[in-house]
C-alpha cells in the first residue's frame, strides 16, 4: 500500500470511531452506524496492527461495550445501536450470531496479547466463560463442531447452515487465543478434537469416523474445504474467508494446505479483480438451492451471481487471505492481494465500497465501510512491518 492507500483507511477508521467503539461505516445509515461484533473486532485487529494509540483506544471502547451488552445466557451482541446513549441492542436478526461470541474472545485476547497485559484477559473472565460454555452447547450433540443456524455468521444471506466450516475456524483461533493466557490442558485437548473433527469430516480420504458418512461418500473433497454441511449432505462451494483461516491456523495435513494455496491463488488471478470471491462458484437460478439462496434476505435480495456474498469480492475476505498466504511464505502473492484490495477501496474517490461484482467490477452494497480499510490496514502492516497477530 502506497502512503496515500494507508492514510485514507486510517483516516476512514478515525472517522468512524464512536464514544461506545467503531461503527461499521462512516456513512450514516442506521444499520450501519452501530458497533457491530465481528465489524468491530476486525477494526479493532487493524488498530493494533496500525499502533494509533488513539484507534486502539477505540478498539477498547468496543470491547467494553460488547461485554457490558453481553446477554446473560453467554450471548455477545450482533450490534449495538449508539447515539450518544446505548439505546438498542440486537443478537441477530432472523438468527442469532454465532460468530460474535468468537470474535469477541479473539478481540480480548488479541487485544490482551498486544497490550501484554494478562490482566485484561482476567478483567473479562467472566465473560469469556460464558461465551465458552455456550459454544459448548452449541455442539448439541457433544462431538466437537458447531452447530449453526441459516443466517447465523457473517454470511449471514446465504446457504451455509449446520456444521459450517467458517466457525469452527473462528472457535479455534478463539480457543487459541485465550489458552495463550490460561494455558488449560482441557482447553488444548479442545483444540485438538475440533481440529482432528475438521480434518475427518471436510478433508478428502480422511480416517475417523464422520458425522455424516453416507453424505461424506457421496462427495469429491479435491483441493479446499467445503463450505458446511448438515443432516441434509454437504454444501460444496468454496468458502475464501474460511479456508483463509484454515491456512493461516494451519488447519490440514500440508498436501492439502498446499492444494488449497495452488486452487486460490489460480482463482484470484483469473478473476477480473484479481480479488477472491466470498463464495465460488455462484449459485445460479437454475441451481438447487437457488430458492434457499433467494428466500434467505430479512429486507431485499442483494446475492445475484457474483455479487454480495453469492459470488461477490469482498476487501474484508481477502485482508485474511492475505494473512494465510504470509503464512505460507507466499509474501509476493500477499502482496499482489493487497494491491488489489487497494484498487477496489479506492473506487470512487476511496469509497471503501462493502464488496464488488466479481465479473463487472461494480461496487456493491454499503460506502465507507471500515472493515474494507481494516483489512487493508492488517495487510499491509503483516507484509510491511511483519506484524503478527496472536494464533
Amino acid at each position: 500500500m502506497n502512503d496515500l492507500n494507508y492514510k485514507k483507511a486510517i483516516e476512514l477508521l478515525q472517522k468512524a470511531s464512536s464514544s461506545e467503539g467503531f461503527l461499521a461505516s462512516a456513512q450514516d445509515i442506521s444499520n450501519y452506524k452501530r458497533v457491530w461484533a465481528r465489524d468491530g473486532v476486525i477494526c479493532g485487529l487493524a488498530a493494533l496492527a496500525s499502533g494509533d494509540e488513539e484507534l486502539i483506544e477505540t478498539f477498547h471502547k468496543t470491547l467494553v461495550t460488547l461485554a457490558v451488552n453481553q446477554h446473560h445466557n453467554g450471548t455477545i451482541p450482533s450490534n449495538v445501536m449508539t447515539n450518544g446513549d446505548i439505546d438498542e441492542v440486537s443478537y441477530g436478526g432472523l438468527a442469532g450470531r454465532v460468530d460474535s461470541v468468537t470474535w469477541f474472545v479473539i478481540g480480548i485476547c488479541q487485544y490482551a496479547f498486544y497490550k501484554k497485559d494478562p490482566s485484561f484477559v482476567k478483567k473479562y473472565e467472566e465473560n469469556i466463560q460464558k461465551c465458552l460454555q455456550l459454544l459448548e452447547a452449541w455442539e448439541f450433540n457433544n462431538k466437537g463442531l458447531l452447530y449453526v443456524p441459516l443466517s447465523g455468521n457473517w454470511a449471514d444471506e446465504y446457504i451455509t447452515e449446520g456444521y459450517v466450516l467458517y466457525d469452527q475456524l473462528l472457535r479455534i483461533w478463539a480457543l487459541k487465543s485465550y489458552n495463550h493466557f490460561a494455558d488449560d490442558f482441557t482447553i488444548s485437548s479442545k483444540i485438538e478434537k475440533i481440529s482432528e473433527q475438521i480434518e475427518i469430516n471436510f478433508t478428502p480420504n480422511s480416517v475417523g469416523e464422520k458425522y455424516h458418512e453416507r453424505a461424506y461418500n457421496e462427495i469429491n473433497i479435491k483441493d479446499f474445504m467445503p463450505c458446511s454441511f448438515s443432516p441434509a449432505g454437504y454444501k460444496m462451494q468454496f468458502d475464501a474467508f474460511a479456508n483463509s483461516l484454515a491456512l493461516y491456523l494451519n488447519i490440514g495435513s500440508e498436501e492439502f494446505q498446499k492444494s488449497t494455496l495452488e486452487y486460490s491463488i489460480a482463482l484470484k488471478n483469473e478473476m477480473p479483480l484479481h480479488l477472491l470471491p466470498a463464495f465460488w462458484p455462484p449459485i445460479e437460478e437454475t441451481d438447487i438451492d437457488w430458492n434457499l439462496l433467494k428466500n434467505n434476505c430479512k429486507y431485499e435480495f442483494r446475492n445475484y451471481p457474483n455479487e454480495f456474498h453469492n459470488g461477490g469480492s469482498w476487501s474484508m475476505v481477502n485482508g485474511f487471505y492475505g494473512l494465510g498466504l504470509l503464512s505460507k511464505e507466499k509474501k509476493q502473492e500477499a502482496s499482489e492481494v493487497l494491491e488489489a484490495m487497494n484498487a477496489a477501496n479506492a473506487v470512487e474517490n476511496y469509497s471503501f465500497y462493502e464488496n464488488f461484482n466479481s465479473q463487472t467490477k461494480q461496487p456493491n452494497g454499503v460506502a465507507f465501510c471500515t472493515w474494507s480499510a481494516a483489512a487493508a490496514i492488517m495487510l499491509y502492516q503483516s507484509i510491511n512491518s511483519n506484524f503478527k497477530f496472536l494464533v
